[in-house]
């Protein structure tokens, strides 16, 4: 087979066949499309004549920095197989995200026909994020800090109780109700309360953030916990480990699965009420900034503040996995 045969066939290497994760054909043709679907958005934003006038450049910036990251993601591919999996397997949706564009940059401000200010253009919307840069960089680490000391505490809490639970039953016998009455009330409904009884807005979210997520990683690893097969604790014990060793050695490292499970539900449950909790009392944060924006009907900012809360959860949802990746090494080759 000739060099041009083995450059087409690469997807018939083992390691990409046995990889599950990346089931979408393998053809260089798609990513050269998403390629020519990005310069056609970036060709329709310059050269198409507006409806409404507009900052288009931050906008156009963007589209020409997506049309040079794929081309710089296949530059690398040809030496990195993991990178040219992801970027072939991304590929058609990347051509239909570009798609997408166009069809928003028509209905808004390339015609009007989708109504203002209920739907901004895309070069409204990232004319904001230039424009606002340092308000939305505020409110964007506010939300952070907020979001993290909540998670976090959250966590530990949840840990804490989860292996209590799972491994004693005098404690599940007094914690479980506690929290299956947490986890069945949404944590936005303690808001008043809340608000009435800790001294700031800042206190008020923690704390709605840490019942957000006490109880999926409560629950999780509870459930890891009590799902050990009894063979790990007898080979121990006849080991002679002792019930301390067997739980730190072999139970909680048998949930831990779980335990990332429930970590990364709690996150998005966290997320969400982060933003909920921002909106009424709060004075800094992007739920703060939703909300005063929509006061003002200016809608582009709004959903400028829609993609900096999508792409901060998309990067701790990131973190997240890369971590569980870290932690979970072991199980590479076991589960797909």
């Amino acid at each position: 087979m000739n060099a041009a045969a083995k450059k087409r066939r690469w997807f018939d290497d083992p390691r990409v066949a046995l990889d599950g994760r990346y089931w979408k054909p393998k053809a260089e043709y798609r990513v050269w499309l998403a390629v020519t679907a990005f310069a056609l958005a970036l060709a329709v934003s310059l050269f198409a004549p507006n409806a409404e006038k507009v900052n288009p450049v931050p906008f156009q910036a963007v589209l020409g920095a997506a049309i040079f990251v794929i081309i710089i993601f296949y530059a690398i591919g040809i030496k990195n197989l993991e990178i040219r999996k992801k970027l072939y397997h991304k590929a058609d949706f990347l051509t239909a995200a570009a798609l997408a564009v166009i069809l928003w940059e028509a209905l808004t401000v390339k015609s009007g026909i989708a109504p203002l200010p209920y739907f901004p253009s895309l070069d409204a919307i990232f004319a904001v994020l230039v424009d606002d840069r340092r308000l939305v960089a505020l409110s964007a680490l506010y939300s952070l800090r907020l979001f993290f000391t909540g998670l976090v505490t959250g966590t530990a809490l949840g840990l804490g109780t989860g292996v209590l639970i799972g491994w004693n039953r005098h404690w599940d016998y007094w914690l479980s109700p506690v929290i299956r009455v947490t986890g069945i009330v949404p944590a936005v409904a303690w808001l008043p309360i809340a608000l009435l009884l800790l001294p700031s807005s800042f206190a008020a979210g923690v704390f709605l953030i840490v019942i957000s997520s006490w109880f999926p990683v409560s629950s999780m690893a509870a459930s890891g916990i009590a799902a050990t097969p009894k063979a790990f604790y007898e080979v121990g014990k006849t080991l002679g480990a002792d019930r301390r060793f067997l739980l730190f050695h072999t139970a909680i490292p048998n949930a831990m699965p779980s335990i990332f499970m429930g970590i990364q539900t709690a996150a998005a449950f966290s997320f969400t009420t982060l933003i909920v909790s921002e909106m009424v009392g709060a004075k800094a944060g992007l739920g703060f900034y939703i909300n005063w924006a929509k006061g003002w009907g200016a809608y582009a900012k709004v959903y400028a503040a829609i993609i900096i809360i999508a792409v901060e959860f998309s990067l701790i949802l990131a973190f997240l996995g890369a971590l569980k990746h870290s932690v979970l090494r072991w199980q590479k080759g076991f589960v797909q």
